[in-house]
């Protein structure tokens, strides 16, 4: 199993948070995800998910994101 941390920015609401949430699920080899609004930030779980496919699923939905940790 790996685990991605990523810093999210330009979350403001509970709709940002499923909107996040749903792009990074939508990535493939993605099993499991959690948004944090407050620290905004992401923890990714899952296997053979590429960690450029993870910023782009949430550049798609107008947001900002990058690396943390992995």
């Amino acid at each position: 199993m790996k685990t991605v941390q990523l810093k999210v920015s330009g979350m403001s609401c509970g709709h940002c948070v499923g909107s996040v949430k749903h792009a990074l699920e939508s990535v493939p080899g993605v099993s499991q995800v959690e948004v944090n609004l407050s620290e905004g930030s992401s923890t990714v779980s899952g296997t053979n998910f590429e960690n450029v496919a993870l910023v782009e699923a949430v550049k798609e939905e107008g947001y900002s994101a990058e690396i943390a940790s992995e």
